[in-house]
């Protein structure tokens, strides 16, 4: 297949240069242009039709939420996904609204950027080789499983609640405790543990404890 190509909309030289270097070092993608003013990135856009845009939410002269409407008010074909610093949840749920494909927070590491580009291969893969798409199909383009599929896990549990706790521990990439996952996912602890636990008892996690002053050891959690 080609690569997917990408425009990058980044108004500080060096965070985009790190971006670049971050798309460089992502297989099946390449650099279809940059922009640093939402102006420039309009342009870009007509221009070279870039299959994936990442695009910042602050820019000199409009904001990241003005040019993602007026893309998609046009109807152009372009695919997006947010690198910012804006984390507030109406400015996250308002781009969800819109059809960001993900939502990058900045600072990131390497490993969450791949992981958003992959994602956002596999499922482009799914909607272009097929003309008609099965259920199925639809269902891992929009992350959820099948009724057969939640049946396999015990009672209590659901797909997709482990796919968003999964999902985390891969992004944090270091072992966490019950409590900071929680935090991470805004999930009850007690939920967190649950599914933790579960998932220690069929290999997927590892615990490992470690010992304070006093008291119980504290267990850690990674993949």
């Amino acid at each position: 297949m080609k690569d997917i190509r990408v425009l990058i909309v980044e108004d500080d030289p060096m965070v985009l240069e790190v971006n670049k270097s971050f798309l460089m070092k992502t297989k099946g993608f390449s650099l279809a242009g940059e922009a640093q003013s939402g102006e420039q990135a309009y342009q870009e856009i007509k221009e070279k039709m870039p299959d994936l845009i990442l695009l910042d939410m602050y820019l000199p002269d409009i904001s990241g939420l003005e040019l993602f409407y007026k893309i998609r008010n046009e109807r152009l074909p372009v695919d997006i996904i947010m690198i910012t610093a804006a984390r507030d949840a109406k400015t996250v749920q308002e781009l969800t609204r819109l059809g960001a494909f993900d939502y990058l927070v900045k600072p990131f590491r390497l490993e969450r950027f791949q992981q958003a580009l992959e994602n956002y291969a596999r499922s482009r893969k799914k909607l272009t080789t097929k003309d008609e798409l099965k259920q199925d199909d639809i269902d891992e383009y929009y992350g959820t499983t099948s009724f057969e599929t939640q049946k396999e896990l015990p009672k209590g549990l659901n797909e997709i609640t482990m796919k968003q706790i999964t999902d985390k521990l891969k992004e944090i990439n270091e072992p966490v405790t019950a409590e900071q996952l929680a935090q991470n996912t805004g999930m009850a602890r007690v939920t967190v543990r649950k599914y933790l636990d579960y998932l220690a008892s069929i290999s997927e996690v590892k615990i490992d404890l470690k010992y304070g002053t006093v008291g119980r050891p504290t267990k850690y959690y990674s993949l």
